[in-house]
């Protein structure tokens, strides 16, 4: 099924392991032409039958001319469709047009000197000394013949080429990542002035052309959906209720492993933006003895994931005299291609149902999202109007606070991590640091024990870990340098206001190579 259906052009992100894939697909976005992720095992057929105006070759970990390295067939190169290539990408075009590639021993990693070489045709008119990021241990060493070389660097002698025409064109350097200054600008001029794409695409064309979708889907049947009180599953469901109106039931499941004040926020914020029909279900008992004595993280995402669902089951059974036929899901595209279904990518969010639902259970799915980035979700929720409080609510996990306490889920430990949560939520927002910080996990180290002093004696507490992080796409993140003002306010009311945790620490790590949840 193709999720979008209006006329517009489709640029091709061939994904050979790269750590950038998503990036790359956004900043085409960014550009306002519609981008999707394909594996790099796609044959030449398929490329065709999806037609698109161009393909963009990704960077990855191998070597081209590794036995084991993904390859591609040379037979790409004869469909006629624009090809630009990206690190690996750039590589293996070169090796498949019959340039060479090898290992030099003359690596680059980080910001890189670029030296434009010829100044004609895609680097036409940019600073002749640029910043480019880079991340490579072979180099092209022959380009392909008929090829113009346009940029170097000092160890990369050929770091930039493109064919006569620039229909066929590639760089050694991530132009997706805003460390090379011009990166966005020399994907733009490809893509728009050389490919001659029709920058028509927008977020906001998702909202009406789902409407449609999802009415000529559903029909006069019944549909559940699981909202959460996040912008996801809150854009998802306001989308279908424009569709069906009260065919649509919303089920907030309670599973006692939300945030303080998030429940109330669901059932008054939303309704009240919305006027669609919720039913709240309590299993917060249920949830809890199903965590009992469960301490792996995986594990305790799957049990989650498992009672989530029966929950809906069992609610779409009380609230239908007839059969509930849809259940509505708040997917989006980093969900779909994390879980392997977008570009064979290893299954990093096992509780997302992106995959399909269990065999026993026979809704099908309607997912309104699945192909959109967070910030895109975000431009839908504020065109249909939804409070800002729910469309700019950070990022917050299906499994909620329980894959937030590293050890068993308890009563005990959720009310201490709800209450510094709610700390550190307040402080960032009394200090203006909402939009600045992507999201702040607040991570209880529940089977750390920790030596404190604390009223001239000694304690046996817990620490905390914050993890305020900064992200555009989620697959990439950095730490949020937050003022040390506001990060001693938060330690000392923790301390001093939460009974049980004596000790806050701070994680300084990006991602990768750490997650953004600890896990």
């Amino acid at each position: 099924m193709r999720w979008l259906s209006i006329a517009r052009d489709l640029v091709l992100v061939v994904d050979f392991g790269a750590q950038y894939a998503q990036l790359i697909a956004r900043r085409v976005r960014e550009v306002n032409v519609y981008s999707e992720i394909v594996p790099s095992t796609i044959s030449v057929a398929q490329i065709v039958a999806l037609n698109p105006k161009a393909i963009i070759l990704s960077g990855g970990p191998s070597s081209v001319y590794a036995p084991d390295a993904p390859k591609l067939d040379s037979a790409f190169f004869d469909t006629g469709i624009p090809i630009f290539g990206i690190c690996y990408g750039f590589q293996i075009m070169a090796a498949a047009l019959g340039g060479e590639v090898a290992k030099t021993g003359k690596s680059e990693y980080g910001r890189t000197e670029f030296k434009v070489d010829n100044a004609k045709g895609l680097l036409s008119g940019l600073p002749t000394q640029q910043q480019v990021w880079m991340s490579h241990g072979d180099s092209v060493i022959s380009a392909p013949k008929g090829f113009i070389t346009t940029g170097s660097t000092a160890q990369t002698p050929i770091a930039a080429f493109e064919s006569s025409d620039g229909k066929l064109a590639g760089v050694q350097f991530h132009p997706e990542v805003l460390h090379s200054t011009h990166g966005q600008e020399i994907l733009r001029r490809w893509l728009i002035d050389v490919v001659g794409c029709n920058p028509n695409w927008t977020s906001a064309n998702i909202a009406e052309e789902q409407i449609a979708l999802i009415k000529s889907q559903v029909g006069d049947a019944r549909a559940i959906c699981g909202l959460s009180g996040g912008v996801d599953s809150a854009v998802a469901a306001a989308i279908v209720q424009q569709a069906i109106g009260k065919q649509l039931t919303c089920v907030f499941v309670d599973h006692g492993l939300l945030r303080s004040g998030e429940v109330e926020q669901v059932e008054r914020d939303f309704v009240a933006a919305t006027g669609i029909t919720l039913k709240t279900v309590d299993a917060k008992v249920t949830f809890l003895s199903a965590l009992k004595g469960v301490t792996d993280p995986e594990e305790k995402r799957k049990i989650i994931g498992r009672e989530f669902i029966r929950a809906f089951e069992a609610a779409a059974r009380e609230i239908a005299t007839t059969e509930v036929k849809f259940l509505v899901q708040g997917t989006l595209y980093p969900d779909v291609v994390e879980s392997g279904g977008g570009t064979g990518t290893a299954n990093i969010k096992s509780h997302h149902n992106v995959g399909g639902l269990p065999d026993d259970l026979k809704f099908e799915l309607v997912e309104p999202l699945r192909a959109l980035f967070k910030d895109e979700v975000r431009a839908v929720g504020l065109q249909l109007n939804l409070p800002e409080e729910i469309v700019w609510r950070q990022p917050f996990p299906g499994p909620g606070l329980g894959i937030r306490i590293i050890g068993e889920v308890t009563q005990e430990r959720l009310n201490l991590l709800r209450e510094a949560d709610l700390i550190v939520r307040d402080e960032l927002h009394a200090a203006g640091l909402d939009r600045e910080i992507w999201q702040c996990p607040v991570v209880l180290l529940a089977d750390v024990r920790s030596v404190g002093v604390q009223g001239d004696g000694r304690t046996y507490g817990h620490p905390i870990v914050l993890r305020p992080v900064s992200s555009e796409d989620a697959m990439t993140a950095d730490w949020s340098r937050l003022p040390y003002d506001v990060l001693a306010k938060i330690s000392n009311r923790i301390t001093n206001e939460v009974a049980g945790i004596n000790r806050v620490t701070l994680d300084i790590t990006s991602k990768p190579p750490g997650t953004i949840e600890w896990e």
